[in-house]
């Protein structure tokens, strides 16, 4: 389950780079045909760009952290959903006109910041054997 959690992340991290690459080559598009690009559009891009490349990194610092359990799956929910509510919400409801889902905004960015302060309080009260090592197990290799 606690691999799950990890390929979770770094799988949502790599889609949302995905998509935020294809919302930008469009964006591109729009600008090649002399069209402006929304600035909804562009907030959607950019955070979504962000906040992917921070699952990935969260992918690998969950394991590094040994964070477990429900914190584990807290951090992984929480985050994801803060992924792609927040660059949704811009999208929909500024881009498609659902001004309703603008304040779940609040949501969505608090999920981020509670997955932030799980992995804040797995930092601070993680032995100190394990602080600063990463993951182990790997052997370099001699060539």
């Amino acid at each position: 389950m606690s691999d799950t959690m990890t390929k979770s992340l770094k799988s949502s991290g790599f889609l949302g780079l995905a998509v935020m690459m294809t919302v930008g080559l469009y964006q591109f598009i729009l600008l090649s045909g002399g069209s402006g690009v929304p600035g909804w559009m562009i907030g959607g891009h950019a955070h979504l760009g962000v906040i992917s490349i921070l699952a990935i990194v969260m992918g690998f610092a969950v394991p590094a952290l040994e964070v477990t359990g429900t914190l584990r799956t807290a951090v992984t929910v929480l985050f994801i959903a803060g992924q792609w509510g927040i660059p949704g919400v811009v999208w929909l409801g500024e881009g498609f006109g659902l001004t309703f889902l603008l304040p779940t905004a609040f949501l969505w960015g608090g999920a981020l910041i509670v997955a932030m302060l799980i992995m804040l309080y797995a930092t601070l009260t993680q032995s100190s054997d394990i602080a600063g090592s990463g993951p182990t197990g790997a052997t370099p290799a001699d060539d």
